[in-house]
C-alpha cells in the first residue's frame, strides 16, 4: 500500500495549471538531456513536444499576470511540486552523478 501524500496547498486555477506546465516541462527536458538518456527517438519526440508545453506554461503565467496575480508565493508552489514528485523529476534534468573526466 501507498503512503498516503500530504495535500496539495490551495491554488489558485491559474497557479494549478503554472505547476503543471512547469512539470511537463521539466519531464520533456529530463527526456532530452544528453546526460542521462541514450535513445534519441525519445529525446526527439520530447523536444519535439517541448515547444507546446512551454506555451503552456506561458499561458498559465499570462493568465495569473492579466487577473492581477503578480506574485508568485514560493513557498506555496513548492510545497505543491514536492507533493507532486517535483524534487525527483527536476533532478532528471541536471547532471548525473559521478566523477569528473
Amino acid at each position: 500500500m501507498l503512503p498516503e501524500l500530504p495535500p496539495l496547498p490551495a491554488l489558485t486555477r491559474a497557479e494549478g495549471e503554472f505547476v503543471d506546465a512547469f512539470l511537463q516541462v521539466v519531464d520533456l527536458l529530463g527526456r532530452i538531456n544528453p546526460a542521462r538518456e541514450n535513445d534519441t527517438y525519445s529525446a526527439l519526440r520530447a523536444a519535439q513536444a517541448l515547444p507546446s508545453r512551454a506555451a503552456e506554461l506561458r499561458d498559465a503565467l499570462t493568465t495569473m499576470h492579466a487577473r492581477g496575480e503578480t506574485e508568485v508565493h514560493a513557498g506555496t508552489l513548492a510545497r505543491a511540486l514536492r507533493v507532486l514528485d517535483g524534487e525527483r523529476r527536476a533532478g532528471r534534468v541536471t547532471m548525473p552523478p559521478g566523477a569528473p573526466t
